[in-house]
């Protein structure tokens, strides 16, 4: 058993130390970066889940941190309300989130997972909006189904989505969308749309 779980994390770590040679190389090649330190990176991956019933529903909230858990192998935390608004009956202090941040090796093991195994998952996918950057290098994903995680618990009492946001050291969007693309991200053909 105990080396099972020494063979696993070797090799995941060659999995991870494998994307990381690829990109730096890829990239440094593409963009001729006087100093290696410039070769962008992934910083963090953030997933988030907004829990707007947690007003009226506190059991959402024990589900969704065990299944934020099973996903990112990390515990989340909480969130909390930072100022009341009596619109949404929402109270200062009051938990309306979790979430989970993701660095080093964690992370990068998570984008391969989610790049590999649960975006091809998803029903009539046909890749990622080129469109959700940011304009300082990051990048958001949301995903409304997290049935598609390997690890996801199946016994919710209804689907919730979640947020996933890629936090990386690149200074323009092009060069965080060629560094997703080494790792594998399939982005959308044409996806810059016209606004009508």
């Amino acid at each position: 058993m105990a080396n099972s779980k020494t063979a696993s994390k070797e090799k995941k770590k060659h999995i991870v130390q494998d994307f990381s040679n690829r990109t730096f190389k890829e990239l440094s090649e593409k963009y001729q970066y006087d100093n290696v330190m410039q070769v962008p990176d992934i910083v963090k991956i953030i997933l988030h889940r907004g829990l707007g019933e947690a007003i009226v529903n506190t059991k959402c909230i024990d589900i969704s941190m065990d299944q934020l858990a099973e996903i990112a192998a990390q515990k989340p935390v909480l969130t909390t309300a930072k100022k009341s608004i009596s619109n949404f009956k929402l109270r200062e202090g009051q938990i309306n989130g979790v979430k989970v941040t993701l660095r080093g090796k964690k992370a990068k093991l998570f984008l391969i997972k989610l790049i590999h195994l649960a975006l091809p998952k998803i029903r009539d996918f046909r890749g990622v909006s080129t469109r959700a950057f940011d304009g300082s290098g990051n990048y958001n994903l949301g995903s409304a189904d997290t049935s598609v995680f390997p690890e996801a618990n199946r016994e919710t009492d209804r689907e919730r989505g979640l947020d996933i946001t890629i936090v990386t050291s690149a200074k323009t969007d092009d060069e965080a969308m060629d560094l997703l693309k080494c790792y594998g991200m399939p982005f959308r053909v044409g996806g810059k749309r016209k606004l009508a």
